[in-house]
């Protein structure tokens, strides 16, 4: 039986391992990052792949970093002959990726070579792409750069956020994962060399980029603020305070307005954007307190936002 050594950690990764362990496949030991203080109370969580391994009775390593470390000697002794990774978090040293008879192989989010980096399914929203994919591809010692072995191409949509499309890719590719894995083992598959000339780059997602910038237009702040939700959130400020927005609709601006400035507070917030048109907001999060629907912004916190003043 072909033994794998599964390499992911957020619930992306999830669908993949369940679905080699439902398919016969013999996952030998996972590798995912350690367990992180998460939300105000910090509290130890252990990473989605970590707790869908537990269930299927499935050692689990999670190194800090793999190089050098125990755990990469633990892998030495389980000669496995393939790994799979998905959305594992580190790049693997050359020594690893030479471990394994069938090689190393990654499930990535999107259509290679277009977005290698660790942020694919934000930046392809955030730059308003019209669709976007998954890719099986040989890992190297290059990020994100070895040969494809396939790909599916899906449609992004108005209505799609990161957290939307996640699930999706997610799930079209453990079904390419399931349909390629076999050709891989049987020595079968397709591999094409990636187009330097056509790759580009979705580095993790930096501070900067979650600041809106009401002099963009309409339609690219809508996309920025998709491709940050649900995480980790658009914001703007007004009066010095930050305001995260959570999600918007593109609607008629006004000619006189400048960017930023409050148009409608009544029943609808709307916010003039650089191009003439305006964002209708439909949720927000005012600095210190929860999830707000526009309703409830309105009736509350929202009156202190009054028209002709200006989000910067």
């Amino acid at each position: 039986m072909t033994s794998i050594v599964f390499m992911g950690t957020p619930a992306f990764s999830s669908p993949i391992l369940r679905m080699l362990v439902e398919e016969g496949y013999d996952v030998v030991a996972v590798v995912t990052q350690p367990d992180r203080p998460v939300g105000r109370k910090k509290v130890l969580t252990p990473p989605p792949v970590k707790v869908e391994a537990l269930e299927h009775g499935i050692e689990v390593l999670q190194p800090e970093k793999l190089k050098g470390s125990a755990e990469w000697l633990r892998l030495q002794e389980l000669q496995p002959d393939l790994i799979v990774t998905a959305a594992f978090g580190q790049l693997l040293p050359e020594e690893v990726l030479a471990l394994p008879r069938f090689g190393a192989i990654n499930v990535h989010a999107s259509l290679l070579p277009k977005y290698r980096g660790g942020a694919p399914i934000h930046q392809a929203i955030i730059d308003g792409e019209d669709t976007t994919g998954v890719t099986i591809m040989y890992m190297v010692k290059k990020l994100d750069a070895g040969d494809i072995i396939s790909q599916i191409e899906l449609p992004i949509e108005d209505t799609d956020t990161t957290g939307s499309l996640f699930d999706k890719l997610s799930s079209s590719g453990t079904q390419l994962l399931k349909e390629t894995l076999p050709s891989i083992l049987a020595g079968t598959n397709s591999r094409t060399a990636q187009q330097e000339s056509e790759v580009t780059f979705a580095r993790n997602i930096s501070r900067e980029q979650e600041k809106l910038d009401w002099s963009k237009s309409a339609r690219d702040l809508f996309n920025q603020i998709r491709g940050l939700n649900p995480w980790p959130g658009a914001y703007t400020t007004f009066n010095g305070t930050t305001v995260k927005i959570w999600s918007s609709q593109l609607v008629e601006g006004k000619e006189t307005a400048l960017p930023g400035e409050i148009i409608e507070t009544n029943e609808r917030f709307v916010v003039q954007a650089g191009d003439g048109k305006a964002l209708e907001l439909v949720e927000l999060q005012p600095s210190g307190k929860k999830k707000l629907t526009v309703d409830e912004f309105l009736r509350g916190v929202g009156q202190q936002y009054t028209l002709g003043e200006r989000f910067e």
